[in-house]
């Protein structure tokens, strides 16, 4: 069995509440996000795929860190982070956002949770939005309190997921609406669960508010769930890309706006609120943009592992756009991406040439999301 000691790990990045449970249970490989530990290793990537499509996998997503914002103005405050209309979100209701800087660029893509009136978490990927929130905060002339609390989430996702829940919190477990939350008490255990996730299945996440039962947490689950088939596992790649779902820094960073990823319906321009970044968006909107994102089939041999740097993709000679994630799917039997190109290279059919590890190929663009396009296994 692998110890802590084994990994060599400083003090300078944190440890999730979970790391020495995901230790025991087989880690072998972790990543840095968002300045804490991530186990990216459980063994084989197609049998962890496997394991979230056919039965159910709990992952340590502790790194998506939660920026918390109280205070009498903390509707408004958020509504300024983002551009999606927020007036209708309820209490107990999650969104996923944006959140964009003056330039109209994209900071994060982060799952907003509202606990209370005045009580919001951002749950986020991989950037330093709280220190953003904070200095937003400053000149603001909101009265607001923006922390980061003491919470660390799992992702219980796969199709038996809603099983093992009932299982670990009763029945009434089963009527939670997709991207809605509830609190709970497990047997001492202070939960907020969401039934959302970063997997394209039926999923929930876990955030536990109190980090010193973590390892508790973790056996609980890993208990509840042997009879359905629970493994241990991490974010599957090749299930995000076959869904579509977007990574921050790999198909989205500061310098890509919603429109060139087709998420303007999470801009709401034209509606009679405030946000960061209003006017450029509008003005990106009704310009138009010069790229976009596409899926992609890329031809040849399976691939070993997902892609480490951006392809160049090349028409006649002349490199007109770049792959941001790709993977070969076990279930289409494809070599599968993302990729942003110039927007007159966009339609289906188009036709490139790049250069990927394996060397020189061919892809064309095709539908996405790959697999499940309508989202009626995550919505059902």
């Amino acid at each position: 069995m692998a110890k802590q000691e084994e990994f060599g790990f400083g003090t300078q990045i944190r440890k999730s509440p979970y790391f020495d449970a995901t230790v025991r249970w087989g880690a072998q490989g972790f990543s840095v996000y968002n300045h804490m530990y991530i186990p990216r290793d459980f063994g084989d990537p197609v049998q962890n795929f496997w394991n979230l499509v056919n039965d159910a996998i709990l992952c340590d997503v502790a790194v998506e860190r939660q920026v918390e914002i109280t205070g009498p103005d903390a509707a408004e405050f958020t509504q300024l982070l983002t551009p999606r209309d927020l007036s209708a979100l309820a209490v107990g209701q999650c969104k996923y956002v944006l959140i964009t800087n003056a330039q109209g660029g994209i900071l994060n893509d982060p799952i907003l949770l509202r606990l209370a009136e005045n009580h919001f978490w951002i749950s986020l990927a991989d950037s330093d939005v709280l220190l953003w929130a904070q200095g937003v905060a400053v000149n603001s002339g909101l009265d607001v309190q923006i922390r980061e609390p003491d919470v660390a989430p799992l992702q219980l996702q796969g199709p038996k997921s809603g099983e093992v829940m009932k299982a670990l919190l009763g029945e009434s477990i089963a009527d939670l609406r997709y991207y809605w939350l509830r609190e709970y008490d497990l047997d001492g255990i202070p939960l907020i669960v969401s039934r959302t996730g970063w997997s394209s299945e039926l999923g929930y996440e876990l955030y536990l508010r109190d980090g010193s039962k973590g390892d508790e947490l973790w056996e609980k689950i890993m208990s509840a769930g042997a009879p359905f088939g629970l493994k241990p596992g991490h974010t599957s790649t090749i299930r995000r890309i076959e869904g579509g779902m977007l990574s921050y820094h790999a198909d989205m960073d500061i310098n890509t706006n919603p429109y060139e990823l087709g998420l303007g319906r999470l801009v709401d321009v034209d509606a009679d609120i405030e946000f960061i970044g209003k006017a450029a968006l509008k003005s990106i909107r009704d310009k138009g943009v010069s790229r976009q994102q596409v899926g992609l089939v890329i031809d040849g041999p399976a691939m070993a592992n997902s892609n480490t740097k951006f392809w160049v993709l090349e028409k006649q000679g002349e490199p007109v756009g770049k792959v941001t994630s790709a993977v070969f799917s076990p279930r289409l039997e494809k070599n599968i991406a993302l990729a942003m190109v110039g927007s007159e290279f966009t339609a289906l059919g188009s036709q490139f040439t790049l250069q990927t590890a394996s060397g020189k190929t061919t892809a064309r663009v095709v539908e996405k999301p790959f697999f499940d396009p309508k989202k009626k296994i995550t919505t059902t």
